[in-house]
């Protein structure tokens, strides 16, 4: 085996487009017909077209931050809403923070794939 490829679902590819390149910034590849294809830093992501599907439960994918705060406004200026769980203990910016000083902010993309931003503490 040779890297990590990571996948993801879209019923609107134009959406999930606009999205992970143009909110997220991530670099886009190309549009092999099947799959818009994006670069993050090394990890090949593809986010198949299908017809249908229905979201995982649980995060698809994620982030490590060095400064969450600073990453959650970045992209609530640009429209991202963060998504906030009863019983999480989670701050009025949707940011949880973990006994052990770890921090975690999800949001959803276009199609509801469950994304997240994650800064963990020194001690972990």
């Amino acid at each position: 085996m040779e890297s990590v490829i990571t996948f993801l679902l879209t019923k609107n590819a134009t959406a999930a487009l606009d999205f992970y390149r143009d909110t997220l910034g991530l670099d886009f590849k190309h549009d092999d017909g099947f799959a818009l294809v994006f670069d993050m830093k090394g990890v090949m992501l593809r986010i198949s077209k299908v017809q249908e599907f229905t979201p995982v439960q649980g995060t698809a994918l994620g982030w490590e931050c060095r400064d969450i705060q600073e990453d959650l406004a970045r992209l609530r200026d640009k429209g991202v809403s963060f998504e906030i769980f009863p019983n999480l203990g989670q701050d009025e910016f949707g940011i949880a923070t973990f006994p052990t000083g770890d921090k975690v902010a999800w949001f959803k993309d276009p199609d509801g794939n469950l994304l997240s931003l994650s800064q963990y503490s020194e001690a972990s």
